[in-house]
């Protein structure tokens, strides 16, 4: 590591690639000025991150991939083009700074893409050639667990919904469990049709029932949303349901081997849910996938990271919309909206005061590259470059997403993306 540094002296570099497939020839390789750095705004964070003690960087290099939305090729290219990992006819390695460097996955692994069973095999396979990987919770991971945990267990008022209100989007990948997994006597084992659907969608009287109880821990206001939302994703979940083709018996079976696969500690894809954390950090660098509250700005400054992570997964386990409402989930959802938990000065303060200057999200996906922007008066930096290729088509983009955030020991910030013309540099401490 120490060759590594200082190879790059006080020049950022990118680290070499190895793409004998060459699948990543409109990958810039040139560095340019990361555009807005220089903005009124984040000069102001700049000062209130020097007027607090100044910036500590990571002992060794973090790449940062945010948001792969079952999209294996676009994960795995851009690990390729950060660096990584090398790939030789479907073999994966690490790379010299590969064998250093921290992957950091930013959340969302999940919908959208062409197979979330081959993201999740991509990223065993790199855990597999021994790169250091830390997962983080995203949105969509976080529905999906809740849609399994929903048809597990005593059905109540509060739960009964949950499949329909989170599992609609999780369509592609219950199918997909489906067709890999299930076995005939695992169909042949559920019970009829109609009993299978009563299982998975709520009863009729369901809002009069769910308005009083939920009261405990929703507001009026979230009540009504909740209920009216549910109204609404009851008529597209049938239609997404009969479009892909699914009866109501493989969809309960799917969902049972999900919790097989995923929840079961033994399960295949066991690790995934295991190994995720909500948030992580690495000197004066927080890493999320959505944002921050001033709830969460406190337990992160007087409880600790770890006391976070630990209150997510137990949370996450048994989730109800409590807990999806609540300052640990918004930590996957929030936009910072009127509707979030709110983050004011106050939580931004504590932030800089325990020397927390930037955070890394996803979330919040952009067509050309990664964004730096203040939000709340706190620097953020945008991670999420719309990799999968699902939503690429809706949105105008050709081709595989490629692209990661690279962060280095010598406080350079690189943000590589196909999108843009070329690699933005951002270092904090030299700027004027």
């Amino acid at each position: 590591m120490t060759e590594l540094n200082k190879a790059m002296g006080n020049r950022p570099a990118l680290p070499p690639i190895i793409d004998p497939d060459a699948c990543l020839t409109d990958l810039p390789r040139k560095l340019g000025p990361w555009p807005d750095a220089g903005s009124t705004q984040i000069a102001s964070c700049l000062a209130n991150a020097a007027k607090h003690g100044g910036w500590r960087w990571p002992d060794a290099p973090l790449v940062f991939v945010s948001d792969p939305h079952a999209d294996a090729e676009g994960f795995l290219r851009s690990l390729i083009g950060a660096g990584v990992i090398r790939r030789d006819q479907d073999r994966i390695s690490l790379t010299d700074f590969g064998q250093h460097a921290r992957v950091i996955l930013g959340g969302d692994c999940l919908d959208k893409g062409p197979s979330n069973l081959a993201l999740l095999d991509a990223i065993a396979d790199v855990m597999a050639a021994g790169a250091h990987v830390q997962i983080l919770a995203g949105n969509h991971d976080l529905r999906m667990r809740m849609a399994i945990g929903a048809v597990q267990g005593e059905r109540t008022v509060l739960n009964e919904h949950l499949f329909v209100r989170m599992g609609r989007k999780i369509l592609p990948a219950l199918r997909e469990v489906l067709h890999r997994f299930v076995t005939p006597e695992d169909l042949s084992a559920m019970p009829k049709e109609e009993i299978c659907k009563t299982r998975l969608l709520p009863r009729a009287d369901w809002p009069e029932r769910f308005e009083k109880a939920a009261s405990v821990e929703l507001s009026g206001k979230i009540i009504r949303k909740e209920v009216q939302k549910l109204i609404e994703k009851l008529a597209k979940f049938e239609e997404d349901r009969q479009r892909i083709g699914l009866s109501h018996r493989e969809l309960l079976a799917a969902l049972h081997k999900c919790h097989q696969i995923f929840i079961d500690p033994t399960g295949r894809y066991s690790w995934f849910f295991q190994k995720m954390d909500v948030v992580t950090r690495s000197g004066s660098l927080l890493f999320v996938h959505a944002g921050l509250c001033d709830s969460m700005c406190n337990a992160l400054v007087s409880e600790g990271i770890d006391a976070v992570n630990a209150k997510y997964r137990s949370g996450a386990d048994a989730a109800t919309l409590g807990f999806y409402f609540g300052p640990i989930a918004n930590l996957v959802r929030t936009k910072y909206r009127g509707s979030d938990c709110t983050l004011t000065e106050y939580g931004v303060k504590a932030l800089h005061r325990s020397g927390i200057h930037m955070v890394v999200q996803g979330h919040v996906n952009s067509h050309e590259g990664q964004r730096l922007c203040a939000k709340k008066g706190l620097l953020h930096l945008e991670g999420d470059i719309t990799l999968d290729r699902a939503s690429r088509a809706l949105e105008g983009l050709d081709g595989i997403g490629t692209g990661a955030t690279l962060i280095f020991p010598t406080g350079d910030v690189i943000g590589l993306s196909r999108d843009y013309p070329w690699a933005k540099h951002f270092a904090p401490e030299r700027m004027n």
